[in-house]
C-alpha cells in the first residue's frame, strides 16, 4: 500500500507530494511543526500537542490554516488512510508561498502538511531495554527554543555528531555547564536520594508533551520531582538518566560521553515511567 500525504487541502500519494519552491519553510525555515504518538490507532496527548501548536503560530505570528476540530479530523484521517497502529503522525505549517522576501508576506496562505507512518514497538521497547548513550554539545541553538520551529540545524548537527561517536543523542550544555536539552528530547535525571530532575519549562527548552505527561504522572505516583537546572557533572553522578520525547517516550541513558550513569544500566525509575506511561497519557477518542 502506497503511503498517503496531506498536502495543502488534498490527500496525495506519499511519493508524489510536494510543496511550491517559494514555500516560507524551503526558503526561509518560517513555519512550526509537531510529532504525536499514535498507538492502537489513538493520538496520544493531542490535546496538549495542539495547544502547543496553536502557542507555537502564535508567537511567529502564522495564523492557523484550519479551525482545531477539522485539523484533528485531517490528522485522524492520515492515520487511517496509512494505517497506521503505532507510529507517528507529523504536521507541519508554514506561512506560506510568496515572492522570497524577508517580509511578511501580506496575502500568503499558511501551508499544512500532514504525514503519517508507522513504527515498530517492539523495537523501541528492546532500545529503552538497552538503554542510550549521550553526548554533550555547546549549546548553539536561538534563544527561542520554546517554539516548535522547523529550523533545526543545530539540531541536525548535533544528533550527527551523537551518531558519529556512537551515541543516540546528544545533549546541549550552556555556558554555566548545565544542560538544557537534547537534540530532540528533554533530559532527565534521578539523584543518589531519588529526586527526579529536569529543567524548567522556560525559554531555554522546548516545553515538551512528553515531559508534562511524565511530570503529571511521577506527581501522581507520589515521586519526588524537582524543576530545576542540573551541570553535566551531576548527571554523571546520578543514579539515573533518561530521555523523553513523543517518540521515544521514556528512554534511560546509560552513558554520558562514554561515562556511565550509575551502573551503567537502564534504571528502575526510567523504566518503571515507561512502562506506566500510557496508564496516564490522555488518549483521544479516535
Amino acid at each position: 500500500m502506497s503511503r498517503i500525504a496531506y498536502v495543502n487541502g488534498q490527500y496525495v500519494r506519499h511519493a508524489d507530494a510536494g510543496v511550491h519552491i517559494e514555500d516560507r519553510g524551503y526558503q526561509f525555515g518560517d513555519g512550526v511543526y509537531e510529532v504525536c504518538e499514535v498507538r492502537d490507532g489513538r493520538l496520544i496527548d493531542e490535546p496538549r500537542h495542539l495547544a502547543r501548536l496553536w502557542r507555537s503560530l502564535a508567537e511567529l505570528k502564522i495564523a492557523p490554516p484550519l479551525g482545531e476540530a477539522a485539523l484533528k479530523i485531517v490528522l485522524r484521517e492520515t492515520v487511517r488512510r496509512n494505517r497506521v497502529r503505532d507510529g507517528i503522525v507529523y504536521l507541519q505549517v508554514t506561512r506560506g508561498v510568496a515572492r522570497r522576501d524577508h517580509y511578511f508576506p501580506s496575502n500568503a496562505a499558511p501551508a499544512l502538511v500532514v504525514t503519517s507512518r508507522s513504527a515498530d514497538r517492539a523495537k523501541a521497547d528492546a532500545m529503552a531495554e538497552a538503554g542510550v548513550k549521550v553526548i554533550t554539545v555547546p549549546e548553539n541553538r536561538w534563544p527561542r527554543v520554546d517554539i516548535k520551529s522547523i529550523g533545526l540545524l543545530p539540531n541536525v548537527l548535533a544528533k550527527q555528531q551523537a551518531k558519529e561517536a556512537g551515541a543516540r543523542e546528544a545533549w546541549f550544555v550552556d555556558r554555566e555547564g548545565r544542560v538544557t536539552e537534547g537534540g530532540s528530547t528533554n533530559a532527565w535525571i534521578v539523584t543518589a536520594e531519588g529526586v527526579i530532575v529536569t529543567r524548567p519549562a522556560d525559554d531555554g527548552i522546548l516545553r515538551g508533551v512528553t515531559r508534562a505527561a511524565v511530570i503529571d504522572m511521577a506527581e501522581q505516583l507520589q515521586m519526588r520531582i524537582e524543576e530545576r537546572p542540573f551541570t553535566v557533572e551531576e548527571a554523571r553522578r546520578a543514579k539515573e538518566a533518561f530521555n523523553t520525547a513523543a517518540t521515544a517516550i521514556v528512554t534511560p541513558v546509560i552513558a554520558i560521553d562514554g561515562a556511565p550513569v550509575g551502573d551503567g544500566k537502564p534504571g528502575p525509575v526510567a523504566l518503571g515511567l515507561r512502562r506506566r506511561f500510557h496508564e496516564f497519557a490522555h488518549r483521544s477518542e479516535s
